[in-house]
């Protein structure tokens, strides 16, 4: 069946009503509805200052401008295959990248993970209205409101007492508060603040996002926001990868003095998972692989820092393409979120962090650390649509 967007149906008029038309519910090839919010079509210009007047890549979709996207309001859920945004349920974890992608496309046309592109353009337009949210980032409160808390939805228990927040010890170790029921947190931890937003972009669990990888420490895309066409093909050898030149231009990947992901100090042979040192820095080489034993995708050295201070190589110019993107920062105030790196192997993008990461977690957290396969109890997803 279809999706017919012009149908109206009382819980779908209801939630319209009570948001004056921020929220909506769409309802899949199966009819099964997801409470999503209503994303206007912004410009570049209107949350980077001297940007162009260009629309932002999240609302282009095989060359043709959108004029709304729609986003999940709540981490998702799946059934049957397939997710959807409800609220007061424990979000899907465990979920490697393609599950994600897979769970989403399975709804029908229209339907995708949440792409990069929307994940920066949701971010960006926090930042330029002033709308930081907080959330999930302190085992069930936020780190820098540790009074606002959500309801607790996953027993997070380890051998020791994680930042003294266990709320009970037994015999089978500390428990503390670790993923939160969607939405159960208070407006701040929306993205607009209001009970219409966006609920969980900082912390609970990390989320997946299509259209964006590091590939070798070459930064590949999708372009625009062709990741939210129907099965668009994500797989390691895709053709629809594309690097990017300085100028913003996308090319072929493997072309020189395409940008990259390098680090400012030398990689280790080691084969164990500790900080490498020294900070990511944007170039057109890569000088220091973090890893040296070879483009493998294991979990092996890695850098991280703060994501507004990840600088780029002297001569090196960072176009606003990476800025749109999320993937560079507009300026050096954002949020103090964290930026995570191995530029070895493909690594797919994990963006707002989780319960266990405290003031590190937020809009503009980004991990590429992670392969495809990685799944674990912090790591989930939610679709996004577009027509």
């Amino acid at each position: 069946m279809a999706f017919i967007y012009s149908i109206k149906d009382t819980y779908r008029s209801a939630v319209e009503a009570a948001t004056g038309g921020k929220n909506t519910v769409l309802y899949d090839d199966q009819g099964n509805p997801s409470i999503m919010v209503v994303i206007p079509k912004f410009y570049l210009d209107d949350v980077i200052t001297g940007a162009p007047h260009t629309v932002h890549p999240a609302f282009i979709v095989n060359g043709v401008e959108k004029p709304y996207i729609y986003i999940s309001k709540y981490q998702n859920i799946v059934q049957d295959n397939k997710a959807y945004s409800l609220p007061g349920q424990d979000p899907a974890a465990w979920i490697n990248f393609d599950q994600a992608l897979n769970y989403c496309y399975a709804k029908g046309q229209g339907w995708h993970l949440m792409s990069n592109a929307e994940y920066a353009a949701i971010a960006l337009w926090c930042k330029k209205n002033g709308k930081m949210p907080r959330g999930n980032n302190y085992a069930g409160c936020d780190v820098d409101a540790q009074y606002e808390k959500g309801v607790e939805k996953y027993d997070w228990i380890l051998n020791y007492n994680w930042n003294n927040k266990s709320n009970k010890q037994d015999s089978s170790g500390y428990h503390h508060t670790g993923r939160t029921a969607t939405g159960s947190g208070p407006c701040s931890w929306s993205h607009d603040g209001t009970p219409d937003g966006i609920y969980d972009l900082n912390g609970n669990v990390w989320e997946w996002t299509s259209g964006l990888r590091l590939k070798n420490g070459e930064i590949q895309v999708i372009p625009d926001n062709n990741a939210a066409i129907l099965n668009s093909d994500h797989s390691d050898s895709s053709t629809l990868w594309k690097a990017i030149l300085q100028d913003g231009s996308l090319v072929a990947p493997g072309t020189t003095a395409t940008l990259k992901i390098d680090n400012t100090t030398a990689g280790s042979s080691i084969q164990d998972s500790n900080d490498v040192g020294g900070d990511p820095i944007l170039n057109t080489t890569i000088v220091n692989k973090m890893y040296t034993g070879g483009d493998v995708n294991d979990y092996y050295r890695y850098s991280n820092c703060n994501f507004e201070s990840l600088a780029a190589q002297n001569g090196v110019t960072v176009p606003t393409l990476l800025k749109a993107l999320g993937i560079a920062p507009i300026d050096s105030s954002c949020g103090g979120d964290g930026l995570w790196i191995r530029n070895y192997g493909e690594r797919l993008p994990l963006r707002g962090g989780s319960f266990d990461y405290g003031a590190s977690a937020g809009l503009f957290a980004l991990a590429l650390t992670d392969n495809r396969s990685s799944s674990v109890n912090n790591v989930g997803f939610r679709a996004a649509y577009v027509l």
